[in-house]
Protein backbone atom coordinates (compact mmCIF):
# COMPACT_ATOMS: atom_id res chain seq x y z
CA UNK A 1 0.00 0.00 0.00
CA UNK A 2 1.55 3.59 -1.00
CA UNK A 3 1.72 6.41 1.61
CA UNK A 4 -1.57 7.85 0.28
CA UNK A 5 -3.23 4.65 0.94
CA UNK A 6 -1.84 4.71 4.99
CA UNK A 7 -2.56 8.58 5.26
CA UNK A 8 -6.29 7.73 3.69
CA UNK A 9 -6.61 4.60 6.31
CA UNK A 10 -5.21 6.87 9.58
CA UNK A 11 -8.11 9.26 8.39
CA UNK A 12 -10.87 6.79 8.34
CA UNK A 13 -9.35 5.78 11.54
CA UNK A 14 -9.84 8.95 13.69
CA UNK A 15 -12.64 9.94 11.94
CA UNK A 16 -14.19 6.20 13.60
CA UNK A 17 -12.74 6.92 16.37
CA UNK A 18 -13.64 10.91 17.12
CA UNK A 19 -17.44 9.32 15.84
CA UNK A 20 -17.33 6.84 18.59
CA UNK A 21 -16.69 9.34 21.09
CA UNK A 22 -19.06 11.71 20.39
CA UNK A 23 -21.58 8.60 20.07
CA UNK A 24 -21.21 8.25 23.75
CA UNK A 25 -22.25 11.86 24.45
CA UNK A 26 -25.83 13.18 25.42
CA UNK A 27 -27.65 16.47 25.51
CA UNK A 28 -30.43 18.11 26.70
CA UNK A 29 -32.78 19.43 24.04
CA UNK A 30 -35.04 22.07 25.35
CA UNK A 31 -37.99 21.38 22.80
CA UNK A 32 -41.15 23.24 23.16
CA UNK A 33 -43.45 22.06 20.60
CA UNK A 34 -42.39 24.99 18.37
CA UNK A 35 -40.40 25.00 14.49
CA UNK A 36 -36.74 25.82 15.78
CA UNK A 37 -35.90 23.16 18.41
CA UNK A 38 -36.89 19.90 16.61
CA UNK A 39 -34.40 20.94 13.94
CA UNK A 40 -32.04 21.78 16.38
CA UNK A 41 -32.08 18.77 18.06
CA UNK A 42 -32.20 16.79 14.68
CA UNK A 43 -29.16 17.99 13.54
CA UNK A 44 -27.21 17.32 17.21
CA UNK A 45 -28.27 13.99 17.16
CA UNK A 46 -26.55 13.54 13.21
CA UNK A 47 -23.41 14.66 14.86
CA UNK A 48 -23.48 11.40 17.03
CA UNK A 49 -25.35 13.42 20.43
CA UNK A 50 -28.16 11.35 22.19
CA UNK A 51 -30.97 13.31 22.29
CA UNK A 52 -32.80 13.79 25.96
CA UNK A 53 -35.98 15.85 24.75
CA UNK A 54 -37.05 18.44 27.27
CA UNK A 55 -40.56 20.29 27.47
CA UNK A 56 -41.81 22.81 29.91
CA UNK A 57 -45.44 22.86 30.02
CA UNK A 58 -46.96 26.56 31.29
CA UNK A 59 -50.21 24.56 31.58
CA UNK A 60 -52.48 26.47 32.90
CA UNK A 61 -51.62 29.38 31.12
CA UNK A 62 -51.90 27.41 27.77
CA UNK A 63 -53.25 23.85 27.11
CA UNK A 64 -51.35 20.75 26.58
CA UNK A 65 -51.05 21.14 23.23
CA UNK A 66 -47.30 22.03 23.50
CA UNK A 67 -47.06 19.10 25.04
CA UNK A 68 -48.81 16.86 22.96
CA UNK A 69 -46.67 18.53 19.41
CA UNK A 70 -43.31 17.64 21.81
CA UNK A 71 -44.62 14.21 22.14
CA UNK A 72 -45.31 13.70 18.68
CA UNK A 73 -41.76 15.54 17.45
CA UNK A 74 -40.13 13.27 19.86
CA UNK A 75 -41.63 9.85 18.22
CA UNK A 76 -40.81 11.52 14.61
CA UNK A 77 -37.21 12.39 15.08
CA UNK A 78 -36.40 9.02 17.39
CA UNK A 79 -35.42 11.05 20.33
CA UNK A 80 -35.90 8.24 23.04
CA UNK A 81 -36.57 9.92 26.16
CA UNK A 82 -38.89 12.90 27.25
CA UNK A 83 -38.83 14.86 30.16
CA UNK A 84 -41.97 17.19 30.87
CA UNK A 85 -41.85 19.60 33.72
CA UNK A 86 -43.67 22.52 34.70
CA UNK A 87 -42.93 25.86 35.46
CA UNK A 88 -46.37 28.03 35.40
CA UNK A 89 -46.32 28.33 38.99
CA UNK A 90 -42.71 29.82 39.08
CA UNK A 91 -43.03 31.93 35.95
CA UNK A 92 -46.10 33.16 37.96
CA UNK A 93 -43.85 34.27 40.41
CA UNK A 94 -41.36 35.70 38.12
CA UNK A 95 -44.21 37.71 36.18
CA UNK A 96 -45.42 39.17 39.78
CA UNK A 97 -42.38 40.15 41.47
CA UNK A 98 -39.86 40.98 39.26
CA UNK A 99 -39.42 43.63 36.24
CA UNK A 100 -41.72 43.02 33.29
CA UNK A 101 -39.60 43.91 31.03
CA UNK A 102 -36.73 41.00 32.05
CA UNK A 103 -39.40 38.37 32.12
CA UNK A 104 -37.89 36.35 28.65
CA UNK A 105 -34.33 36.31 30.16
CA UNK A 106 -35.02 35.23 33.52
CA UNK A 107 -37.89 32.62 32.90
CA UNK A 108 -34.67 31.27 30.37
CA UNK A 109 -32.51 31.43 33.17
CA UNK A 110 -34.93 29.28 35.07
CA UNK A 111 -35.71 26.67 32.23
CA UNK A 112 -31.36 26.71 32.00
CA UNK A 113 -31.15 25.27 35.70
CA UNK A 114 -33.50 22.85 35.54
CA UNK A 115 -32.46 21.68 32.50
CA UNK A 116 -28.51 21.51 33.82
CA UNK A 117 -30.34 19.83 36.87
CA UNK A 118 -31.75 17.34 34.33
CA UNK A 119 -28.26 16.76 32.34
CA UNK A 120 -26.36 15.79 35.30
CA UNK A 121 -29.34 13.18 36.42
CA UNK A 122 -28.74 11.68 32.68
CA UNK A 123 -24.95 12.19 32.68
CA UNK A 124 -25.61 14.91 29.49
CA UNK A 125 -22.51 17.14 28.84
CA UNK A 126 -24.62 20.04 26.65
CA UNK A 127 -27.73 21.60 26.53
CA UNK A 128 -28.88 21.96 23.30
CA UNK A 129 -31.52 24.80 22.21
CA UNK A 130 -33.34 26.22 18.56
CA UNK A 131 -32.25 29.72 19.58
CA UNK A 132 -31.32 31.67 16.33
CA UNK A 133 -29.70 35.23 16.95
CA UNK A 134 -32.37 37.76 16.59
CA UNK A 135 -35.32 35.90 15.94
CA UNK A 136 -37.06 37.33 19.10
CA UNK A 137 -36.37 39.97 21.24
CA UNK A 138 -34.84 37.21 24.35
CA UNK A 139 -32.19 36.17 21.57
CA UNK A 140 -30.07 39.18 21.33
CA UNK A 141 -26.52 38.50 21.96
CA UNK A 142 -26.19 40.29 24.98
CA UNK A 143 -29.50 38.66 26.36
CA UNK A 144 -27.77 35.45 25.27
CA UNK A 145 -24.81 36.23 27.39
CA UNK A 146 -26.90 37.10 29.88
CA UNK A 147 -28.63 33.45 30.07
CA UNK A 148 -25.81 31.23 28.96
CA UNK A 149 -24.06 32.62 32.63
CA UNK A 150 -26.71 31.15 34.84
CA UNK A 151 -25.17 27.44 34.51
CA UNK A 152 -21.57 25.72 33.94
CA UNK A 153 -23.00 23.47 31.66
CA UNK A 154 -22.03 24.33 28.09
CA UNK A 155 -24.92 25.22 25.36
CA UNK A 156 -24.75 24.11 22.10
CA UNK A 157 -26.89 26.28 19.07
CA UNK A 158 -26.66 24.87 16.14
CA UNK A 159 -29.43 27.51 14.14
CA UNK A 160 -27.63 30.18 15.84
CA UNK A 161 -26.60 31.86 12.35
CA UNK A 162 -29.87 30.52 10.42
CA UNK A 163 -32.72 32.59 9.61
CA UNK A 164 -36.42 31.39 9.80
CA UNK A 165 -36.22 30.70 5.90
CA UNK A 166 -33.52 27.94 6.16
CA UNK A 167 -35.16 26.76 9.56
CA UNK A 168 -38.63 26.24 8.18
CA UNK A 169 -37.50 24.31 4.98
CA UNK A 170 -35.54 22.01 6.91
CA UNK A 171 -38.51 21.67 8.84
CA UNK A 172 -40.87 20.71 6.10
CA UNK A 173 -37.82 18.06 5.02
CA UNK A 174 -37.87 16.49 8.65
CA UNK A 175 -41.70 16.58 8.41
CA UNK A 176 -41.95 18.58 11.96
CA UNK A 177 -43.30 21.51 10.62
CA UNK A 178 -46.58 20.15 10.00
CA UNK A 179 -46.69 19.10 13.58
CA UNK A 180 -45.01 22.60 15.01
CA UNK A 181 -46.95 25.10 13.04
CA UNK A 182 -49.33 27.25 14.61
CA UNK A 183 -49.32 29.83 16.98
CA UNK A 184 -46.75 29.84 19.98
CA UNK A 185 -47.42 30.31 23.56
CA UNK A 186 -44.33 30.65 25.08
CA UNK A 187 -44.78 34.49 25.76
CA UNK A 188 -48.25 34.10 27.09
CA UNK A 189 -47.06 36.41 30.60
CA UNK A 190 -44.36 37.74 28.33
CA UNK A 191 -44.11 41.83 28.28
CA UNK A 192 -45.11 44.05 24.99
CA UNK A 193 -41.69 45.56 25.17
CA UNK A 194 -38.66 43.26 26.30
CA UNK A 195 -35.65 44.09 27.26
CA UNK A 196 -32.47 43.27 24.74
CA UNK A 197 -29.50 44.29 25.97
CA UNK A 198 -29.70 43.26 29.62
CA UNK A 199 -27.12 43.57 32.40
CA UNK A 200 -26.08 40.35 34.72
CA UNK A 201 -25.84 42.51 37.67
CA UNK A 202 -29.22 43.82 37.06
CA UNK A 203 -30.72 40.10 36.48
CA UNK A 204 -29.20 38.83 39.58
CA UNK A 205 -30.95 41.59 41.56
CA UNK A 206 -34.31 41.11 39.95
CA UNK A 207 -33.27 37.30 40.65
CA UNK A 208 -33.28 39.02 44.57
CA UNK A 209 -36.88 39.15 44.84
CA UNK A 210 -37.35 35.45 44.43
CA UNK A 211 -37.69 32.52 46.52
CA UNK A 212 -35.44 31.12 43.68
CA UNK A 213 -34.56 27.09 45.57
CA UNK A 214 -38.29 27.00 45.98
CA UNK A 215 -39.36 27.81 42.69
CA UNK A 216 -36.32 25.56 41.32
CA UNK A 217 -37.50 22.67 44.15
CA UNK A 218 -41.61 22.80 43.15
CA UNK A 219 -41.10 22.79 39.52
CA UNK A 220 -38.78 19.41 39.81
CA UNK A 221 -40.96 18.18 41.63
CA UNK A 222 -43.19 18.22 38.54
CA UNK A 223 -40.85 17.00 36.48
CA UNK A 224 -41.80 13.25 34.66
CA UNK A 225 -40.38 10.75 31.83
CA UNK A 226 -42.87 9.99 28.96
CA UNK A 227 -41.20 7.52 26.66
CA UNK A 228 -42.80 8.87 23.50
CA UNK A 229 -44.78 5.93 21.55
CA UNK A 230 -44.16 5.28 18.32
CA UNK A 231 -45.97 8.36 15.76
CA UNK A 232 -48.58 5.85 14.52
CA UNK A 233 -49.88 5.50 18.01
CA UNK A 234 -49.94 9.06 18.41
CA UNK A 235 -52.09 9.54 15.25
CA UNK A 236 -54.65 7.16 16.37
CA UNK A 237 -58.30 8.27 16.02
CA UNK A 238 -57.18 11.95 14.20
CA UNK A 239 -59.14 13.41 11.50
Amino acid sequence: MDSWGLLYEQVIRVKKSLWRRVALEKGVLLISGGIDSPVAGHLMGREGLEIIALHFSLEPFTDSAPEEKSRRIASLLGFPRLYICNIGEALTAIARNCQHRYYFVLSKRLMYRLAEILAAEERARFLITGESLGQVSSQTLANLRVIDASVEISVLRPLIGWDKVEIMETARELHSYEISEGAEVCDVLGPSHPATQAKLEVVELEEGRLRYEDLLTVSLKTMRLVHPPPLEATTTGEG
